[in-house]
């Protein structure tokens, strides 16, 4: 008599292996997507810290404009800096279509929020010293492109805080 049929037999080893493989590819994937996101924290406390420091280096200086670039996590589409108070209203460049979204993530006295609202992970919004902001351009947006957003910092003779502007 022929046995034509093929018959499977898996030995509980077999099984136990597989489940195995999946617990570890599993816990491989999460502990991945973890170190991922602590890396993406780690850039945006890092532009923070930084951005901050040369905020401070020019505003020490009598007159200077310097150009900088920073590093962020490419989820982040627009770095926004502004008044968002509970008397500021939006005025000038794209950042005024984004402004009640952003102002929703307002904190007491911050000034600083990176769009879309959620992308830096734990870090919405923050405060930067010594900044001027333009009341004709409530808030200012910043485009991040590949990652990278390049601003230039300016202090004109005789003022008091730093300005910022889009670098092309």
């Amino acid at each position: 008599m022929e046995n034509r049929g093929g018959q499977m037999k898996l030995s509980f080893g077999m099984i136990f292996s597989i489940i195995l493989i999946v617990i570890f590819l599993s816990f491989s994937f999460f502990a991945i997507t973890k170190f991922i996101d602590i890396m993406h924290s780690t850039q945006i406390a890092t532009f923070i810290k930084t951005f901050q420091t040369d905020v401070d280096k020019v505003w020490n200086e009598e007159g200077s404009s310097k150009n900088f670039t920073y590093n962020l996590p490419k989820k982040i589409d627009l770095v926004c800096i502004g008044d968002y108070g509970p008397e500021s209203v939006a005025e000038g460049n794209q950042g005024d279509k984004y402004f009640d979204e952003l102002k929703e993530e307002y904190n007491t006295d911050e000034n600083l929020i990176f769009y879309p609202i959620g992308s830096s992970k734990g870090q919405p919004s923050t405060k930067i010293n010594n900044i001027e902001y333009d009341e004709d351009n409530n808030p200012l947006c910043l485009k991040v492109r590949e990652g990278k957003v390049k601003i230039r910092l300016k202090k004109d003779y005789g003022k008091p805080l730093v300005k910022f502007e889009v670098v092309a």
